[in-house]
């Protein structure tokens, strides 16, 4: 099922419904030959211009997928709205934003809890591996509490010209003709009338659904489903003393125990930790996991109070369909996290980014209509970006979750200093970095070594259990 995900996710095929209006140019095909002359074929838009106002556009959705589509729409001329139901929401996510991530979305430093500067992998059998000592001085993997980040990214949308609005989407009824509006349907909640809402509806002229794993937005268009992890979350007062040791340090566990195919985590926070875990295949024992990640971790959070507990679905790969007219999928709602690290974050904001200034640069900054071609830009651009990094981690979680011999051998291979520096230079500037043939040749025997020892621990396990 992965591999069938996977393949869908290079493109989606150009449909009949797209306009291209083409025009014929004669020109000489050398300076020595003037009379000789060739056609030349050019794609001009053809895309009405809209009168009286600007392009509508809503976004669906306000986590960082939705406010960084929205304050791009907004400050490209387009007229956009907003629509999130929880303002206030901790959405259950380990937190981690990569380096890059700051700088290209400008975010405040007072919104990250804790720069990590080190990092555990701990093995099935409690073997710890220090990561990090390649880190420069200037480099961390950011922490941040999504309700902050979340927020911060909707007020930085709505003071750059969008509406906000504090509402629930229902339904999309689509447009019965190439250019007609869409009438999205939703519940607007302002406190007057006793919590219920208020029933309305939008004539919009396109969609972002940046609404999550369960996007009712995929679901109006048909987009298909997609398989799905369960993320678990507590949030964990911890004694200062304890905090001290968490200052600047994140911890991974895998193993059986935590996890069959994913990994358990204790991240900091401002004044607490974060403590959790997944599970794709074993959704129905995510409580089992948490309680062995917590005893994994017992000794470094004894004396701890339990905040909140969250859970929420994750997405495992992209939708089969993420693109129908003038309807475009970020974020959770487009499958948009990696295998492996389970990381989403700057995946989301850089999609809503990019789906949006498709949108500002195909209306000609709100002056015209867009048709699903101008949306099929994001889409072709995106796939070619970040499809390799997809592909590996893919790769990567088939080869060394699928056993605990495997996350040994796993965990063993953490220890290289080379590894560690091509993985935090991926995660912290997000590219496949090439690295150095010489040391990729060492790493691949070493690989190739870990594994045959992780195998032959395997082989001896199981004559013990026999």
């Amino acid at each position: 099922m992965t591999s069938i995900a996977l393949k869908s996710f290079i493109g989606l095929r150009q449909t009949a419904a797209e306009k291209t209006h083409f025009t014929m140019q004669a020109k000489p095909i050398s300076p020595n030959s003037s009379n000789r002359r060739t056609l030349q074929v050019k794609a001009a838009k053809t895309s009405p211009k809209v009168t009286g106002r600007n392009l509508r556009v809503a976004v669906i959705g306000g986590g960082p997928a939705g406010g960084a589509a929205a304050e791009t729409l907004a400050k490209g001329g387009v007229e956009t709205f907003l629509i999130e139901r929880k303002m206030d929401n901790c959405k259950p996510c380990g937190g981690a934003i990569p380096l890059c991530m700051v700088g290209e979305f400008d975010l405040p430093l007072d919104i990250i809890d804790r720069r990590v500067t080190k990092m555990k992998m701990i093995s099935p059998s409690n073997v710890a591996v220090d990561i990090g000592q390649t880190l420069k001085p200037h480099e961390y993997i950011g922490m941040v509490r999504r309700e902050v980040l979340d927020q911060y990214l909707r007020n930085r949308a709505s003071e750059n010209g969008a509406t906000v609005i504090n509402g629930l989407f229902l339904k999309m009824d689509k447009p019965g003709d190439g250019e007609a509006p869409y009438v999205l349907h939703y519940t607007e909640y302002d406190g007057k009338a006793g919590g219920a809402g208020v029933k309305k509806t939008m004539e919009v002229d396109a969609v972002i659904g940046a609404d999550g794993a369960n996007s009712r937005v995929a679901k109006s268009i048909d987009a298909g489903d997609y398989e799905y992890a369960i993320a678990f979350q507590e949030r964990i007062k911890i004694p200062d003393d304890k905090m001290v040791y968490y200052e600047n340090l994140a911890e991974m566990y895998v193993g059986d125990d935590v996890s069959p195919d994913f990994y358990g985590w204790v991240f900091p926070k401002c004044d607490h930790v974060a403590v959790g875990t997944g599970t794709v295949t074993h959704k129905g024992d995510i409580k089992k996991f948490q309680l062995a990640t917590r005893n994994r971790a017992k000794d470094k959070i004894l004396g701890g109070k339990i905040l909140r507990v969250e859970a929420h679905p994750i997405p495992e790969h992209p939708r089969p369909r993420r693109l129908a007219g003038r309807v475009a999928l970020v974020g959770d709602a487009a499958g948009y996290v990696t295998k492996c690290s389970g990381e989403g974050i700057y995946f989301a904001a850089k999609s809503g980014r990019m789906c949006a200034e498709a949108i500002v640069e195909g209306s000609e900054n709100g002056k015209r209509m867009v048709n699903e071609a101008d949306l099929r830009t994001y889409l072709e651009k995106w796939d070619k970006t970040y499809w390799p990094t997809y592909k590996v981690l893919d790769v990567l979680q088939k080869v060394f979750y699928r056993s605990n011999p495997a996350r040994e051998a796993f965990v063993e291979m953490c220890a290289d200093e080379y590894v560690q520096k091509m993985t935090f230079d991926s995660y912290l500037y997000k590219r496949v970095v090439p690295g150095n043939p010489w040391e990729d040749l060492k790493l691949a025997v070493n690989t190739i070594g870990s594994l045959v020892r992780a195998n032959a621990l395997r082989r001896e396990m199981e004559k013990i259990t026999v």
